[in-house]
């Protein structure tokens, strides 16, 4: 009984996926994380029985779908704009619930350095990819 040897498959080289933005990244989460941020802002309103029932939630949802659109606007160049807008009104919901202005600064300062960070890492892995194509023989 001979057995032949099998031969070892190729590894299979599946295109490599382009890199996904560092700042895309950065402002994704931050805004889905404040999703959570506004529904428990809007727990705290309920329990504080700042005003009715369904004006707060009304209110609160409101806010998450707002966080959740502007989620989704982050792919389009305008998506930064409805960022900040977000985190305006953040910060100004600390009208109603106090303790919801340290949050907002707290969050708006993760914005920001999430938006310069994460441009800054792009610019970087541009230049590096530019600097790789122009070294490599073609």
């Amino acid at each position: 009984m001979s057995t032949r040897p099998t031969p070892e498959p190729e590894p299979s080289r599946a295109p490599a996926r382009p890199q996904r933005s560092a700042r895309l990244i950065f402002c994704l989460t931050v805004l889905s994380l404040e999703i959570f941020v506004v529904f428990f802002a809007t727990l705290v309103a309920f329990g504080l029985r700042l005003s009715e029932p369904g004006l707060v939630w009304a209110v609160g949802g409101a806010g998450m779908l707002l966080c959740l659109v502007a989620t989704y606007l982050q792919k389009y160049p305008f998506g930064l704009v409805a960022g900040y807008v977000v985190q305006a009104l953040l910060l100004l919901s600390g009208i109603l619930v106090p303790m919801m202005l340290v949050i907002g600064i707290v969050f708006a300062a993760i914005w920001v350095t999430g938006v310069w960070l994460g441009g800054k890492i792009d610019a970087e892995r541009l230049e590096r990819l530019r600097a790789e194509r122009s070294a490599s023989p073609s």
